[in-house]
């Protein structure tokens, strides 16, 4: 992605957590775990953070724009998608704004995932004196290897006081749940501590990708991190993991079969989309098998009537090994979150499916806390009661043309 020497200097301005984990109350899967992410990636484990999390649209970004309103000397912006519908014309205008304040404004967004918002947008961006780039912009003759390799990442930060992280797009549709969903069930987090610092080098390192100059100027320890919210779960450990085409290894698939082969009671797995590696699907069997608590939640109707048909075609054998299956009736469920046993979430952009673990560039928080944990699980049983239980009987008697189709495109999975 970058030069190695350009790497050591973000390493540097980023800071060694002096964190030393065995003093931690933590159990050996998280201790585990973390040293995985270690290893892969060099991730640094932070130590305390505050995280509040958003599971819909309107609150996330009601408080994101007040945080961008006092944003006083960066910012730095990344979304797969970034709409110039009412949601992204609020915060174009607020970014604008703090442009000509003085603030310096960086923007990335996914040339693939935000075909549909205008150039004419993008340059209104600039001409205000925000530095708007896209990923891997896709041209001729690079078409074929670069239409694949996308950004997925949604991360924001804030004068290296505060980031935000999650699922969420900036898309009108994550507020209302658009034209064809009454809503979008979404999570993101806003992290305050020093995990910001590892979000900010995630920034830097796509950055200085796309050619961009250096910014280990931004990595200053703030007076004082952000005021946590009022909801927000403190003295929570967190690791930011990032994974895509370039890593040497698949880096969230990698720690999410080791948290899943680690489980004692529970996995419980929220994903728009579940199209698992053979590695992830026999993990979760084996789980299951050994009578581990392992529940999986879908949408009953995804914006993608193909990945729907092609998830779909992994619950039957799933069901089989005693796995759990929920299908979300409220709307487009497109939360990525996984919890395990007490102690250990992970929530982020990744998706649970080949693209993600492969193709896209993602990143995941993984948190360690029993108070965190315990809050996810909460959000998740309260998701529980607006869902329907797949059970094997019923499953059995779907209609033969969804056979069919799930068939079909099983066989394309991989390239889904």
């Amino acid at each position: 992605m970058i030069s190695r020497r350009n790497r050591r200097k973000l390493r540097k301005a980023e800071k060694r957590s002096n964190i030393e984990i065995s003093n931690l109350d933590l159990s050996l899967q998280s201790v585990q775990l973390i040293n995985l992410a270690r290893s892969m990636t060099r991730a640094q484990f932070y130590y305390p953070n505050s995280v509040e999390v958003y599971t819909d649209g309107a609150n996330k970004f009601s408080q994101l724009e007040r945080d961008l309103e006092n944003a006083q000397n960066f910012i730095h912006i990344q979304y797969y998608i970034f709409s110039d519908d009412d949601l992204g014309q609020r915060v174009a205008s607020i970014l604008e704004r703090k442009a000509k304040q003085g603030v310096r404004v960086k923007l990335i967004y996914d040339h693939v995932g935000s075909f549909g918002t205008s150039n004419k947008f993008f340059k209104r961006l600039r001409a205000a004196g925000i530095e708007a780039h896209p990923f891997f912009k896709v041209t001729f003759p690079q078409l074929g290897t670069r239409i694949n390799w996308r950004n997925h990442r949604k991360l924001v930060v804030i004068d290296g006081r505060l980031a935000y992280l999650g699922g969420m797009n900036v898309a009108q549709r994550y507020i209302d749940g658009g034209k064809s969903f009454n809503k979008w069930r979404d999570t993101h987090v806003r992290l305050t501590g020093a995990i910001v610092k590892a979000v900010n080098y995630s920034f830097a390192v796509d950055w200085n990708f796309m050619g961009g100059p250096l910014i280990d100027d931004a990595f200053a320890e703030p007076d004082n991190y952000a005021t946590p919210g009022a909801n927000a779960i403190s003295n929570v450990g967190a690791q930011l993991l990032v994974s895509g085409p370039t890593s040497q290894w698949s880096n969230i698939a990698f720690s999410f079969q080791k948290a899943i082969s680690m489980a004692r009671k529970r996995v419980f797995i929220q994903t728009p989309y579940f199209l698992p590696t053979e590695a992830l699907l026999k993990a979760l069997q084996t789980a299951a098998l050994a009578h581990i608590d392992v529940r999986i939640m879908l949408p009953a109707k995804s914006d993608s009537t193909m990945l729907t048909y092609a998830s779909a075609s992994y619950i039957a054998e799933c069901l089989r090994s005693g796995i759990k299956f929920y299908l979300y009736r409220e709307g487009m469920l497109h939360s990525k979150t996984i919890i395990i046993d007490d102690e250990i979430v992970s929530i982020g952009s990744t998706n649970f499916d080949f693209r993600s673990f492969d193709y896209n560039f993602e990143s995941n928080i993984f948190f360690y806390s029993r108070d965190f944990n315990a809050k996810m699980l909460e959000i998740f049983r309260h998701d529980i009661s607006n869902c329907n239980r797949v059970l094997a009987d019923n499953w059995r008697k779907r209609p033969l043309g969804n056979k069919i189709a799930e068939s079909i495109l099983r066989l394309l999975s991989p390239v889904l």
